[in-house]
């Protein structure tokens, strides 16, 4: 029998997606709350050090239920802009909690993190200047470009030389000077080397990088070793998780001696996105029609890119489940299919030339591993209506926890 990550993991509790389509409306993300409680405490226990603190990288999904499940296992967070902000802080993070990580940011964008006691993360000499002149005297972090980068695409790799994120480690000296001419105090360095990797070896090669400009300076609070880590989206093919118990290891290590040559014991920081979220979530949508173009058989879904845009943006490969009458379809009978959307364009695949089962109008289509840059990369396009989410909590019961949008929504914010 093939594997079924939804059956392995009793994915959907006491309901069936049948059963949720219908109540919920399709296409909708079905977010699962007892595997996203496990991948946090993977997070919180990735080092034994005292002073560490995993951090959610609030980008890969914003709900603030599904953040509100996070801050209860333990985790810190990072936001990328204020409204990643206010939401944390609506979901009951202290500020403490919370690093924003600004990237070619407006003083505006500065000043709501100063003025919500948030520490900010620069990463160019000029924004650092920018924030010098305008809060002079604050405490600010700042982010290097470890030299190293990894991801599953170009697009996604933050780290080496073709990347606009972080300062080059060779311009430490210029950094010290304008922390000093602006009476500015680095209480923090970060670093990001790209997303999805799925060998700790980079990682760790980057966690080296930074530690080692860390000791340019006296004395830090903090040091964010950075995020990236992957999740095997094809389970189907026997695909291993990433090795946490290698880089667990390899870190303690890492971390031990350099707290030991330093001399203080600085907090230790991590910014995983997608590890903690991504196994969580499926998309599910409905199939609407079938037919044979030349070679190929088209079978289309509601699902669009406006709903899931990896697929579009990265090429990104989703492993899907075939339901019907709410029970999986296993069947040794396959043949190659191109799984498409709804929307006005050609590039609207979720999966092509896929071997699946013979297929039927009415079925249920489920994308796996969605609940990372699936609904927070979601858009209105072909002014379509956003998908509702729903929560299956710890006793196997589904919640609403993001209402469907209605055609009304689509004429709110005119003037």
């Amino acid at each position: 029998m093939k594997f079924y990550y939804t059956v392995s993991t009793n994915f959907y509790g006491n309901t069936n997606p049948e059963e949720l389509i219908l109540k919920y409306g399709s296409p909708l993300y079905v977010y699962n709350e007892h595997i996203l409680r496990q991948r946090c405490r993977d997070m919180v226990r990735l080092v034994d050090y005292p002073h560490f603190k995993a951090g959610y990288s609030v980008k890969a999904n914003s709900n603030i239920h599904l953040l509100k499940v996070i801050l209860e296992e333990g985790l810190n967070a990072d936001a990328m802009s204020p409204g990643e902000i206010f939401l944390l802080l609506k979901a009951g993070f202290n500020p403490n909690q919370i690093l924003y990580v600004s990237n070619n940011v407006s003083v505006d964008e500065m000043k709501f993190a100063v003025d919500n006691n948030i520490t900010v993360s620069i990463d160019s000499l000029s924004q650092l200047e920018l924030f010098g002149r305008t809060f002079p005297g604050s405490n600010v972090a700042i982010r290097f470009n470890p030299g190293i980068g990894a991801g599953h695409n170009e697009k996604v790799i933050t780290g080496g030389k073709k990347t606009k994120f972080g300062v080059n480690i060779d311009l430490v000296p210029q950094v010290k000077d304008i922390l000093k001419r602006y009476k500015l105090k680095l209480i923090g360095i970060n670093q990001h080397i790209g997303s999805l990797f799925m060998e700790g070896e980079p990682y760790l090669k980057g966690a080296k990088s930074i530690l080692d400009t860390a000791k340019h300076f006296d004395d830090l609070d903090f040091v964010d070793l950075g995020g990236g880590f992957g999740i095997p989206y094809h389970k189907q093919q026997g695909e291993k998780s990433l090795n946490i118990d290698y880089l667990r290891h390899e870190l303690n290590i890492l971390i031990d001696r350099w707290v030991k040559d330093y001399g203080k014991e600085i907090t230790f920081k991590t910014q995983p996105g997608r590890y903690v979220i991504a196994e969580c979530g499926v998309l599910l949508g409905r199939v609407h029609a079938i037919k044979q173009n030349s070679s190929t058989v088209y079978v289309g879904t509601d699902i669009g890119f406006n709903n899931l845009m990896r697929p579009v943006l990265y090429d990104s490969y989703h492993e899907l489940e075939i339901y019907r009458k709410g029970n999986i379809i296993n069947s040794d009978e396959v043949s190659p299919v191109t799984i498409v959307g709804n929307i006005c364009e050609s590039g609207d695949i979720i999966a092509k030339n896929r071997p699946m089962p013979p297929l039927c109008e009415e079925d249920i289509i489920g994308v796996m591993d969605t609940g990372a840059y699936g609904y927070s990369m979601s858009s209105n396009y072909n002014s379509r209506l956003k998908p509702a989410e729903v929560l299956i909590n710890e006793n196997g019961e589904d919640i609403l926890i993001r209402r469907r949008d209605t055609l009304e929504d689509l004429i709110r914010n005119f003037c």
